[in-house]
């Protein structure tokens, strides 16, 4: 029994390790679609992504983005959005979006089976292609929108955030963040002109799994996107101007400092992704095997957490590293932070580290794709940053193909301490 169980589980992990084959094509709509195809469940999965980020919104109605896509299912064709509520549930669908700085979206998850698969993607086609952003709904949710932000202005951890994004991107949309004042002045217009100019198919990325076949899927994109908008004729981003390195302290009555470090660093196409991604599991993104976190943390007990990460974006996305802890020890607290990103940039990782980190990271690659959801999610991001369709093939490989000396060169190329900026809330 015991050696049967061995043979199943040397089964499982090699078949969890196997990547899905990614499709893909151009729609006669111009959308890029990105397909696999399984029928292991009877069950469909799609999303359609946009260039429709809050970077293409207009600087003085910073919020734009995120009301259009938050109300495209709030009315759409002749439907009210307890009608398309209504027919999601009938229906066994779930449809749900999301907005982030560089794209918009929506996805939907639907039985199979044709007369339910048909009549969900209708909806879908419909939310997408013409909603009716009714005034109603507007008002109520730009009453909620500025309530939470009033609520966040008085959080330390939201204050830090803010602060932060716009000091490492002076000037720039990625800086950017809705106010009062901004979402005040959105109309309903406002929301039909972003929709108009940027939910337009060849700005679109439509990514399917599931129970279909690709004939089905090509029918399905095309039919998804064919009643779009034409659209701008491109999406492109203002270049960045990286910051000085500068320190700001921000009042605020809150016992613990908020304390985040960073600059913009990296873009999600660029090749030193591995070896950023290696060295950051290494410098503040492996939990309690981190550096930060022994050093921080366990050997001074400045901070329950410490962190860093890269969050990489169409252009540059940022290098972050943030903390929390008491006032008084903020100083003391930065300084350490600082001395061991000193030494990480100055020397890179051991060894011994990077081969734990690749480790992880490789053997962890199993459970980020063991479900059609989350393979749903790389289809979107493979597609939309326009990377191999190889790339979750290739990626144990290129994980396994990085050195000591390309991390420490990777970090030096993209985090530069001149442009480092220190944002410190509740400061003394």
């Amino acid at each position: 029994m015991k050696k049967m169980l061995l043979v199943v589980l040397a089964l499982f992990a090699t078949v969890g390790h196997a990547a899905p084959r990614i499709e893909h094509w151009i729609a006669p709509s111009g959308a890029k679609v990105y397909f696999v195809e399984t029928h292991v469940l009877p069950i469909l999965d799609v999303s359609v992504d946009f260039a429709a980020g809050t970077v293409f919104g207009p600087a003085d109605k910073t919020g734009v983005a995120g009301l259009t896509r938050a109300l495209l299912d709030a009315g759409a064709g002749d439907l009210d959005e307890e009608h398309i509520s209504a027919k999601l549930v009938d229906l066994g669908a779930r449809m749900s979006g999301s907005a982030d700085a560089d794209r918009a979206g929506m996805s939907l998850r639907t039985l199979s089976s044709k007369t339910e698969r048909d009549a969900a993607l209708e909806l879908l086609r419909t939310v997408l292609s013409a909603p009716t952003f009714p005034e109603s709904v507007l008002t109520r949710e730009k009453a909620r929108t500025i309530a939470g932000i009033r609520e966040a202005d008085t959080r330390p951890d939201s204050i830090a955030a803010k602060r932060f994004a716009a000091a490492i991107y002076p000037g720039h949309a990625y800086g950017a963040s809705a106010t009062v004042e901004s979402v005040e002045r959105i109309g309903r217009d406002d929301l039909v002109a972003f929709h108009r100019d940027n939910y337009a198919a060849r700005r679109a990325v439509v990514s399917i799994i599931g129970d279909v076949s690709r004939a089905e899927a090509e029918a399905i994109a095309q039919r998804l996107t064919e009643a779009l908008p034409p659209g701008k004729p491109d999406a492109t981003i203002p270049p960045i101007a990286w910051p000085a390195r500068a320190t700001m302290k921000v009042a605020h009555p809150a016992t613990q400092s908020h304390i985040h470090i960073g600059a913009p660093a990296i873009s999600r196409n660029d090749p030193d992704y591995y070896a950023l991604l290696l060295g950051n599991y290494v410098l503040g993104g492996g939990g309690f095997v981190s550096r930060l976190m022994q050093e921080v943390r366990e050997k001074r007990g400045y901070a329950y957490s410490v962190y860093s990460y890269f969050a990489p974006r169409k252009l540059a996305g940022p290098f972050e590293i943030g903390l929390q802890t008491k006032r008084e020890q903020a100083t003391d607290a930065i300084k350490v932070v600082e001395e061991v990103l000193a030494k990480f940039l100055a020397e890179g990782p051991t060894a011994k580290e990077l081969a734990a980190a690749k480790k992880n990271l490789v053997d962890g690659l199993a459970l980020r794709i063991d479900s059609n959801a989350k393979i749903l999610g790389y289809l979107s991001s493979i597609g939309f940053y326009g990377l191999p369709l190889t790339y979750l093939d290739d990626f144990p490989a290129k994980i396994d193909a990085v050195t000591v000396d390309q991390v420490k060169a990777a970090f030096a190329r993209h985090v530069k301490p001149e442009h480092l900026v220190t944002v410190i809330v509740a400061a003394d």
